[in-house]
């Protein structure tokens, strides 16, 4: 678990990025790829896709203001992606400690 604050509409907003939001947070991008793929199953995900946005949106602090939802959603996503890139590169550099002395070593 982390804790991320961003900004939004000159709203400071803080999240934990729980395991639950991580979740929540993969089924919304893959619901959008979903709806993205086939436009025509839009109307079948879109309520999908706000029920998981309201379940993100419940564990930010303050209660995010609708017009800020967006971005907010939009931060979230970034910081997860980001969570997972780092916990990649943390994964590959205990499976391979050799790849990471010789990165430092071309710098």
């Amino acid at each position: 678990m982390s804790l991320k604050e961003f900004d939004v509409n000159g709203t400071n907003y803080k999240i934990v990025l729980t395991e639950q939001v991580i979740s929540h947070v993969n089924n919304l991008k893959d619901l959008y790829n979903a709806a993205y793929e086939d436009p025509e199953s839009f109307e079948d995900v879109s309520s999908e896709i706000s029920t998981t946005i309201n379940e993100i949106a419940s564990t930010i602090e303050p209660q995010a203001e609708d017009s800020d939802l967006d971005g907010i959603i939009q931060e979230i996503i970034k910081a997860v992606d980001n969570k997972a890139d780092e916990i990649k590169k943390e994964l590959e550099e205990k499976e391979n400690p050799a790849k990471k002395s010789k990165s430092k070593s071309k710098k």
